[in-house]
């Protein structure tokens, strides 16, 4: 099936569950976001932010990335995940239809509704039950543009809604519902409902293409665990 291309008055975060702030960050912003990142390792095509303390003025509240989870979630609203994805010619993957199912906490507590648990760069996850994962909100800041063919996001609207999905129905729901690709300028913000189904093919030609994707939550906790945070 083909994508339909999102302009940025296409989709609507409360209609479709996915909306383009564009150029949320200006060219000064995108540059000090760039300068907390750097110390990041390199050679991996996904890092999670073990530490974020460089990417609180950008995080909390009044930053440029907050402010637009506060617009959705209200002033609870909180980091509590970031990994920055770098893809480049020697780093460039696809990603196939699926929904994000997990969280990350501090330490685990075996409880009902949780499970299976797995420990990703150090950090401690979790799928909870869904109704967390629904409540919570993905931001994707780009730090270079995306055009068509260098790994935009693709996403299928109104898949937030449907609850947690058997990994079988995800392709018929795809096909039911139709795609859309997520273009981006630099310094563009796509907001997404974490629980909506998404993927991404590798670039092609291979390009850069920097992602940070940051997951907030309202909740003040995930019910019995506590949020490890950005």
């Amino acid at each position: 099936m083909l994508a339909t291309v999102c302009r940025s008055a296409d989709l609507t975060f409360d209609n479709h569950g996915a909306e383009l702030f564009a150029q949320a960050l200006d060219e000064a912003a995108c540059g000090r976001l760039e300068a907390a990142l750097a110390a990041l390792p390199k050679s991996r095509p996904g890092v999670r932010i073990r530490e974020g303390r460089q990417l609180q003025p950008f995080l909390n509240h009044a930053g440029p990335i907050g402010a637009i989870a506060v617009s959705v979630l209200g002033d609870r609203a909180r980091p509590v995940r970031a990994i920055l994805f770098d893809k480049n010619a020697e780093r460039n993957w696809a990603l196939g239809w699926h929904q994000d199912r997990t969280i990350v906490v501090k330490e685990r507590i075996d409880a009902g509704g949780y499970g299976p648990w797995t420990v990703k760069s150090g950090l401690i996850q979790v799928e909870p039950p869904f109704e967390i994962l629904e409540g919570m909100v993905t931001l994707r800041v780009h730090l270079d543009a995306v055009d068509e063919r260098n790994a935009p996001l693709r996403i299928v609207p109104g898949s937030h809604r449907l609850g947690r999905l058997p990994e079988a129905e995800i392709e018929r729901v795809v096909a039911t519902f139709g795609q859309r690709l997520c273009l981006a300028e630099r310094g563009d913000v796509w907001l997404y409902a974490t629980s909506i189904i998404h993927a991404s093919l590798a670039a092609d030609p291979p390009r850069r293409r920097r992602v940070l994707q940051v997951d907030f939550s309202a909740d003040a906790t995930p019910g019995p665990l506590t949020w490890r945070g950005v």
